[in-house]
């Protein structure tokens, strides 16, 4: 079955360049809201959650201060990747957070709640 991409957009109030970039894009700051241990060598990351669940992600592309994108390694569709982006609105003086994935079409509410929970766990650790 052919994956969907979504697309989601999350307004962070006040919410610091440096500190969002961070929560995003290292794995302390990923251990913090996306996932309970993080693991990187360099371009491959290893997300760990409870004691059983792990998955293995390589970073395809990446932007300082804008957007790291990752493609879990036991995929086998070549688009399939999720990317996590920050966009600063000039005229609000805030950041969106853009959530770009791909989900199985019978599973694109369920990651929607899964992504919406995880960015009110970021929100309350950073403190935007």
């Amino acid at each position: 079955m052919k994956k969907e991409k979504i697309h989601l957009q999350y307004l962070l109030n006040g919410a610091s360049k440096n500190i969002l970039w961070s929560s995003i894009s290292t794995p302390s700051g990923l251990e913090n809201w996306f996932a309970d241990r993080v693991i990187s060598d360099d371009r491959t990351v290893e997300f760990q959650w409870g004691k059983t669940e792990k998955r293995t992600a390589e970073i395809i592309a990446v932007r300082s201060q804008s957007f790291i994108r990752f493609r879990w390694t036991d995929e086998d569709e070549t688009r399939s990747h999720f990317e996590i982006r920050m966009n600063y609105n000039e005229l609000t003086g805030d950041f969106v957070l853009e959530i770009v994935d791909f989900v199985e079409p019978d599973e694109t509410e369920d990651m929607k709640e899964l992504w919406d929970s995880q960015v009110v766990k970021l929100r309350r650790t950073c403190g935007f």
